[in-house]
Order: structure tokens, then C-alpha cells, then sequence
């Protein structure tokens, strides 16, 4: 089974447009899971522009309380917390490892995004970064972190990842996406099951996540069919303006599930 892990960082990018509480990002993971969802997933940054380090504990807690709830369903819940490990800690942002100490997440999934980027859109260069994640990668494992390295589709050397002991990589998707929507996404679907072969030969798990949308979604999940996640946020909350959040949560879910 795919997992679906819905990020809430839109809603937070909402709330913040108005400087208000609401829509709360608590309540939308509430909703996202009590729809079906197995997981959530935040992207705090340093400016906080979207999720901020309060909200990374209060939807600790709301997860907390919702496994508790939940019984044996709740018990596989999963927080993910997506960020760049090198950013240091400013301002009112204590840093990215410090942010998983205080929420223990069940993945940390560590992505090389510089301040001035909208939105994540490389993956790490395994032969330059490989020696600065490795200790890294060690922390995080001993907080009892399930490590994810994000990595372009095509990477060269994504056995690199198994070497400094991450758990997982997860495929920046978003030139698949744009493929796909362009009507030939035969070689970026190639890139992509390439390197999750790759992955799988070498003891990793495969997750993806960037721009995936029900379109595309199911073309990929039939292609790599031993997919661990799928993180998907700002496709499936722009959906949610027209469907409702609970069932664009559920429709996601369906794809996921169909052979």
C-alpha cells in the first residue's frame, strides 16, 4: 500500500495572508485524517512564511491525540517534517533539528532548499552533500526518525544515500508533473522508476512528492507499484476549494488503492 501523507502548508499560507488564526492547519490535518489520510506532512523555513514552530507542535499534539483515539488505524498515523538540515537556527526559527527534538517525528524528510526559493525544486547532489548529511542523518536516527532524502529523478548516485544510512529518498516529482501535463511524460516517467529501482536494489524506500495531482498520480503509483508515500499538498488543497478537503482526501486515497 502507497501511503498518502497530506501536507497543510497552503493552509497555513492562507491564514498567514490575514495575520489571523485561521484557517488553522491543526484543524485541516484533523479533517485530512479523519478522511483516511496516513499521514501529515509540514515544510517549516526559517521565515516562517507558511508553517510556523508553534504550529509544528501543535499538530504534534493533534496527532498524538488522534492515535490515541484511534486504536489500531491510529497507531500507523505518521508526522513528517520536511526542511532544510543546514539552515541555522534565527530569529524565532530554532533550526530545523531542534524542531524534530521537540516533535519526534516519525520521518524527517531533509530537502536542500536556500531561503529564496518559493518552493523546494532540486534535489541534493549525493556526490558533493553525502559527507555533510552523514552525521546528520545519524542524528535524526537516533531520535527516532525514519530518514528521507529528497533527489532528482535521474540522480547519479543515489546508492549514496543507503551509505550514509537514510531510511529512504524521496523523488522530487514536479518534471514529471510538468510531462505529464505537457503530454509526454514517457522520459520523465522513465527517470523516476529508474531511480526508485535503483533505490529498492540498495535497501531504500521510495517515496515522491512535488506537483502530483489525481491526474498524474495514478501513471506514476502504476509504474513504481512499490511506492512507500506520496506527500501532496498544494494540488490537493486547491482541489479541496472546489471539492471539499474530506473528499479530495478520499478520491487520492482511491487512486492510491486501485491496481
Amino acid at each position: 500500500m502507497t501511503a498518502l501523507s497530506v501536507n497543510v502548508n497552503k493552509v497555513a499560507v492562507l491564514r498567514n495572508s490575514r495575520g489571523h488564526a485561521l484557517p488553522d492547519p491543526v484543524i485541516a490535518a484533523r479533517v485530512a485524517v479523519e478522511a483516511g489520510c496516513h499521514g501529515i506532512t509540514v515544510h517549516p523555513r526559517p521565515d516562517q512564511r507558511h508553517i510556523r514552530v508553534d504550529d509544528v507542535s501543535r499538530i504534534a499534539a493533534e496527532l498524538d491525540a488522534l492515535r490515541r483515539a484511534d486504536g489500531a488505524r491510529g497507531e500507523n498515523l505518521e508526522y513528517n517534517i520536511e526542511g532544510n538540515p543546514f539552515a541555522p537556527a534565527r530569529g524565532g526559527y530554532p533550526g530545523y533539528l531542534e524542531l524534530v527534538r521537540l516533535a519526534r517525528p516519525a520521518q524527517a524528510t531533509l530537502v536542500p532548499d536556500g531561503d529564496a526559493q518559493l518552493t523546494s525544486d532540486h534535489g541534493f547532489d549525493l556526490s558533493a552533500d553525502a559527507a555533510r548529511l552523514a552525521p546528520l542523518v545519524g542524528e535524526l536516527k537516533a531520535l527516532g526518525c525514519r530518514v528521507s532524502l529528497f533527489v532528482d529523478a535521474g540522480t547519479a548516485e543515489v546508492e549514496r544515500a543507503a551509505e550514509i544510512g537514510a531510511d529512504r529518498i524521496e523523488i522530487y516529482t514536479e518534471p514529471y508533473a510538468q510531462a505529464f501535463a505537457n503530454g509526454d511524460h514517457g522520459r520523465a516517467l522513465e527517470a523516476c522508476v529508474s531511480t526508485a529501482e535503483r533505490a529498492r536494489a540498495c535497501g531504500l524506500g521510495v517515496n515522491a512528492g512535488h506537483d502530483l495531482d489525481q491526474h498524474n498520480l495514478g501513471a506514476l503509483k502504476r509504474a513504481i507499484p512499490f511506492l512507500a508515500e506520496v506527500s501532496i499538498g498544494h494540488a490537493l488543497f486547491g482541489e479541496a476549494i472546489h471539492e471539499g478537503l474530506a473528499a479530495t482526501v478520499r478520491r487520492y486515497l482511491a487512486i492510491l488503492a486501485a491496481p
